[in-house]
């Protein structure tokens, strides 16, 4: 927030006697953009889920409601809101009223810290990795306090099994991000930022061979703490119905998908932040940026933004394409997954990282050439993923057209 302020005092010359207003003002704003953003995006995310499940499995998908059905959300979300509010008698209210709410409120205070550009970020704690971390973990109480509340078995179930899951795949996915942590010296999220560079071979994710494979781990571990397929067992069960919110119905009902949709903001922008550079921009130093002013500053935050939206654009297609590629796993392998291989993998990385910062520094030539390999190798796997995805299209189209003739 302190960054957003000093940008517009820079830009606008606002004088000293208005500069506390200005500062409240900005806190409003910023608060009512987080809860009208993450609302926003989670509808978008939902349109564009749906179009990309329809070409992947060969449908068209949504296409009735607005051009292109893009306003298919709208209407969903208006007829959430108008429908019948449903409390069961032998539930305990207050908590069942409260509990999709502190869900939601823990995915949004997450926000706070996740910047946008240079000066674009709510407000830039010195801790902010582990602030983030912390305060998205409240969703846990949200979910056991809805399984409790509803006064149901299925739903207890499916709100201990999510609780499980969530809690267990919290530790992978926090030391997966330590690395980074440990390269920039710092928890906080725009440092973590301003200590990569703009082009590949200068962002943490391909520092060393581990830190591809903790990416990978982060990555995995993100979309079970996201509870989305392949590990969303706690509402895919069949003898749970639909989980830890079975009883819930209108907006209520709404508001866990929100917060489950906005948390795919979350992981993604960690994954951007800590691994792969996050607003930098190709060619230009942190330096020129704080040196800029003028128009030439408001080029660089927009070019900055764009930036960052992109990369983590193409982290949630990601999450998107897996959901509708993979099959769900057991209760029992999840819990595998992460106890027996994930958690092991991700110590023996933190170990090796530590003896490769000491042999192979950042600034030194060994570390460079390790860094160019790594980009040579991710590079590498980035153009086979769009061969493959471009064959698979290709192939589609030529069997629908060969079914269309016959």
């Amino acid at each position: 927030m302190r960054a957003l302020v000093d940008l517009l005092n820079r830009s606008f010359a606002v004088p000293a006697v208005y500069q506390p207003y200005l500062a409240a003002g900005v806190i409003f704003v910023l608060a009512f953009v987080i809860v009208v953003f993450a609302a926003v995006y989670s509808g978008v995310l939902i349109f564009a889920e749906r179009r990309v499940a329809g070409r992947i499995m060969s449908r068209i998908g949504p296409n009735r409601v607005g051009p292109h059905g893009l306003l298919q959300f709208v209407a969903d979300a208006v007829k959430l809101i108008v429908k019948e509010d449903i409390i069961p008698d032998a539930s305990d209210r207050p908590l069942y009223r409260f509990a999709p709410y502190l869900m939601t409120m823990g995915v949004f205070a997450g926000f706070v810290v996740l910047p946008l550009s240079p000066h674009v970020i709510g407000a830039d704690l010195n801790i902010g990795l582990l602030y983030v971390l912390a305060i998205t973990a409240i969703a846990v109480v949200g979910v056991l306090m809805s399984g409790w509340a509803s006064n149901s078995k299925w739903s207890l179930f499916g709100g201990m099994r999510s609780a499980a899951q969530i809690v267990s795949y919290e530790i992978p996915n926090a030391l997966a991000l330590l690395p980074g942590v440990l390269l920039a010296g710092t928890l906080s999220t725009q440092a973590i930022i301003r200590a990569q560079g703009g082009w590949p071979w200068e962002w943490y994710v391909f520092h060393s061979p581990m830190m591809l494979a903790l990416f990978v781990i982060y990555f995995i571990a993100a979309l079970a703490e996201g509870a989305r397929i392949p590990f969303d067992l706690p509402e895919g069960e069949s003898e749970l119905v639909a989980g830890y919110f079975t009883e819930y119905t209108g907006f209520r009902f709404a508001a866990y998908f929100v917060g489950e949709l906005a948390h795919t903001w979350i992981a993604g922008s960690l994954a951007v932040i800590v691994f792969l550079g996050g607003w930098q921009i190709p060619g230009v130093s942190v330096a020129e940026i704080d040196a800029a002013q003028g128009g030439m500053l408001w080029l660089y935050e927009a070019l900055a933004l764009a930036i960052f939206v992109l990369k983590m654009i193409f982290v949630v297609f990601l999450m998107i394409q897996l959901r509708w590629t993979l099959p769900r796993v057991r209760v029992d392998q999840m819990m595998v997954i992460c106890w027996k291989y994930l958690l092991p993998i991700t110590f023996v990385a933190l170990f090796l990282i530590l003896g490769f910062m000491l042999v192979w520094p950042w600034e030194s030539v060994g570390g460079l050439l390790w860094r160019v390999a790594m980009t040579a190798v991710g590079l590498g796997v980035v153009v086979v993923y769009f061969w493959r995805v471009r064959y698979n299209i290709v192939a589609a189209r030529d069997r629908l057209y060969l079914k269309f003739w016959i």
